[in-house]
């Protein structure tokens, strides 16, 4: 395959296939997000201890998270795409990318060809790029980039997708890849992924969504997931009732109600007063906004940390009453 030619093959999402009609299936919720993965032979060159396609993981090829990712001809996902798009039954398309040697080549030339047929808004999910390419991505009309950060700490990351489990991601790199892509794209167009449940406490989680705030950085909350085959395959869920409070500091945070440093947090680090009064944070609560998944507008994500029976970490849909009695007692309000 010459340059910027495009792929043959690319991944989506199962959900997103029965959506685009590529497959057939019933949805309890519907993505409002079309997710396509790059597709490669191989495994990604980094190896992420959570990812089912981290370069040692003998998880399934086809597993993102626990999603199903089948492979379609290209040709017959971009039409069906721009169909979608025509329609309006899609809010955005998501390009997200594994990390091998060609694979900026092959976001490029999907994303110049999916803007060539329609004006859907365009996301990409990447490892960190440099400055010039996130200038590329700009061109071809990519009008938000998402870089993971995943973990809270520096030596969480270190442990979980750095030089400790021979992966070629740094904290320092990741960082200033999203400070970069924010100087291009501008604020809030650039988002990060950080996972609850990799060994953080809520106060280190919190202090970090704020670093994200403060750099123009949106901040995309995800509850640590096992998989079978990778290297946390034996890690645990976090609690609910902890995944709650962070999701609550995250949505207090980006709407400006409060910072971390007005928080109070226990000795361990459990979060104890979100620094804004008990009307105010009940007001928030009754909302049901907090506990939906957070990512880029139009992004939805159905089901891609919990099973529909639940417990939902992240509510895929506006919460019905019985969902917010329920994430009160989880709360213990």
């Amino acid at each position: 395959m010459t340059k910027n030619e495009l792929p043959e093959k690319v991944r989506v999402s199962v959900g997103s296939a029965i959506v685009l009609g590529l497959t057939g299936g019933r949805l309890d919720a519907a993505p409002t997000t079309i997710y396509m993965l790059t597709y490669y032979a191989g495994k990604c060159s980094a190896n992420c201890g959570f990812c089912p396609q981290a370069k040692t993981s003998s998880s399934r090829a086809d597993m993102l998270s626990r999603v199903t990712w089948p492979a379609f001809p290209t040709e017959e996902v971009l039409s069906k795409i721009a169909q979608a798009a025509e329609k309006k039954t899609t809010r955005r398309v998501c390009i997200q990318a594994l990390n091998y040697p060609t694979v900026f080549d092959d976001v490029i030339a999907l994303a110049r060809e999916i803007r060539s047929r329609s004006k859907v808004p365009l996301s990409v999910s990447c490892h960190p790029i440099d400055r010039k390419q996130i200038e590329q991505l700009k061109q071809e009309g990519v009008d938000r980039i998402s870089i993971a950060l995943d973990a809270a700490t520096k030596e969480i990351f270190d442990r979980v997708k750095g030089a400790s489990i021979q992966s070629p991601y740094t904290w320092k790199k990741q960082r200033k890849a999203l400070e970069d892509a924010v100087e291009v794209l501008g604020r809030g167009c650039v988002s990060t992924h950080l996972i609850v449940g990799l060994g953080e406490t809520e106060r280190e989680m919190t202090e970090t969504i704020q670093w994200c705030v403060d750099s123009g950085v949106y901040p995309g909350l995800f509850a640590f997931t096992p998989i079978l085959g990778t290297a946390l395959e034996n890690h645990p869920q976090p609690h609910i009732k902890t995944y709650r409070r962070v999701q609550i500091a995250r949505y207090l945070i980006i709407h400006g109600k409060t910072r971390y440093e007005n928080m109070e947090f226990s000795v361990d680090g459990r979060l104890v007063d979100f620094g804004v009064s008990k009307e105010e944070l009940k007001h928030a609560i009754k909302t049901g906004s907090p506990f939906l998944t957070s990512g880029c507008p139009g992004c939805n994500r159905p089901y891609y940390n919990e099973k529909p029976s639940g417990p939902l970490y992240n509510y895929p849909r506006p919460l019905m009453p019985d969902d917010l009695n329920e994430v009160e007692r989880q709360l213990e309000i």
